[in-house]
């Protein structure tokens, strides 16, 4: 039995923020598993190896404990410990190919190619959907959380209320039911951790693989993801100027995906004719109808679109809506009104993939509701975001107007503007990026090939100086652009 000890192969930085016998234990790991101390290889003494490594003995004695504990090594009383007896492995796992080696599962790699679009801090004009950061009441919303978390020790502590906090559960349905014409009770109220965890719920409960969706397009990518990830194929639902397409897909489809107050991201509003035609086709093939009122109430002329689950007795709407857009995104806050055919089965599925949102947040929100805050809030942004937009639209127009053709609709906080002259709208976005600008482009709201190229761009986060400032930069970007 071999006693030596390579000492030359362990290097102990003093100046790292890791122990020092950490270090010790992740250096001799890694000998054990490289054979460098082969299987019954006898390690000296701890007091022999604390002097050759020039650190104490406690030092050495609980790296050697750690690796007896993971089973690298086997302690004796008043002998020398003695490297375990690991498995050996074979050739051909150590020259397996990085494709046969891909961890990621084929759903795995079909999420992982599916568009996204992200905010970067500091970077909010012109984000699309990105309300305004300034003027969000957080003294308000920070007195609110604190006094909460005072006594979440009773009832915000545990896993409960899987659901939604009940007092968050009423006031979201006191507000459906009065500004949105939402008819449900507290009961169908579920939260979630925004929108997209809905839809990635939603998809999973209700879809199986194969399964058509019928979807927008141009539609929201995001909860096109959620369908495609759970293994559903999508048919195009044509949207325009002239509305929602409404002619029968070639296949009945188990889903229908919809934003009819103000469409994703073209802004414009379901016709009354094709909301009681859709509604009558779901029943006809008792198809899901998943509405996403992500903006409904953002509209600058009139008053708000009702809901279309409130539209009727249909039982197969479930309705989606999210905070996000009235208060501030990394809240992660949303909710979902689930019909009775499937509200039993909500529990179930929200425990078995964890999408249950924080208590506390929760309980804050429904004091900030309950208060008034959330009612006075909404009111002012309405009016400021009216004044954005006009803003907006005039300067857009006389820097960008060259270029793009802006959609003029009278809902939501984001304008499409469409380009005048074939281009990589991808391309543009990213330029833009690189000057700080936050831009989406319009085609990745398509999947079957008859994109438009043109912008999503958001007028809400931004004033009037930056909105100015901003689109002074923009055309820069755009002039340098076509002139290539």
């Amino acid at each position: 039995m071999k006693t030596s000890f390579p000492i030359d192969g362990i290097a102990l930085d003093r100046d790292s923020p890791a122990n020092l016998h950490r270090q010790l234990y992740v250096q001799l790991r890694g000998l054990i598993e490289r054979r460098v101390l082969p299987s019954g290889h006898a390690l000296p003494s701890t007091r022999v190896m604390a002097r050759d490594l020039n650190v104490g003995r406690n030092t050495v004695i609980a790296a050697c404990d750690q690796l007896a504990l993971e089973g690298y090594l086997a302690i004796r009383p008043r002998r020398p410990s003695v490297v375990m007896d690991l498995p050996t492995r074979s050739v051909a796992a150590e020259l397996v190919s990085v494709e046969d080696a891909n961890p990621i599962s084929r759903r795995g790699q079909t999420m992982l190619a599916q568009p996204y679009h992200h905010g970067r801090p500091g970077m909010l004009a012109f984000h699309p959907g990105m309300p305004d950061p300034d003027n969000f009441p957080f003294n308000t919303w920070s007195k609110l959380l604190s006094r909460r978390a005072k006594f979440a020790h009773i009832d915000l502590f545990g896993t409960y209320h899987v659901k939604g906090y009940p007092p968050l559960c009423e006031a979201i349905a006191r507000y459906l039911t009065a500004s949105r014409g939402v008819k449900c009770t507290a009961e169908q109220i579920v939260v979630t951790n925004g929108a997209q965890s809905a839809f990635d719920l939603l998809a999973r409960l209700l879809i199986d693989d194969g399964d058509t969706v019928w979807m927008e397009e141009p539609g929201y990518y995001g909860a096109g993801s959620a369908f495609v990830s759970a293994g559903a194929k999508l048919v195009p639902l044509r949207v325009g100027n002239a509305g929602w397409n409404l002619d029968p897909p070639p296949v009945i489809p188990r889903m229908i995906f919809v934003t009819p107050s103000c469409h994703h991201p073209l802004g414009i509003t379901m016709p009354m004719e094709q909301r009681l035609n859709l509604l009558h086709m779901a029943e006809t093939w008792r198809s899901w109808i998943i509405e996403d009122d992500y903006d409904g109430e953002y509209r600058f002329q009139g008053q708000p679109i009702p809901a279309l689950q409130g539209i009727g007795a249909s039982d197969r709407v479930v309705y989606v809506g999210t905070f996000a857009k009235i208060l501030f995104p990394a809240m992660r806050l949303g909710f979902m009104v689930a019909p009775k055919a499937i509200d039993h089965t909500i529990v179930s599925a929200l425990s078995v993939s964890g999408q249950f949102a924080p208590l506390l947040t929760q309980a804050a929100l429904a004091d900030f509701m309950n208060e008034g805050h959330f009612t006075r809030h909404l009111r002012r942004m309405r009016r400021l975001y009216a004044e954005r937009r006009q803003f907006f639209l005039e300067s857009a127009q006389r820097h960008l107007g060259e270029w793009l053709d802006f959609h003029t609709t009278e809902s939501g906080i984001q304008v499409v503007g469409i380009f005048r002259e074939r281009c990589s709208d991808r391309a543009v976005a990213e330029a833009a990026l690189q000057q700080g600008i936050n831009v989406s482009a319009l085609s990745i709201q398509y999947r079957h090939g008859t994109e438009q190229n043109g912008l999503v761009m958001g007028f809400a986060a931004a004033d009037a100086q930056t909105t100015e400032k901003t689109m002074q930069k923009f055309r820069a970007v755009l002039r340098a652009h076509f002139s290539r």
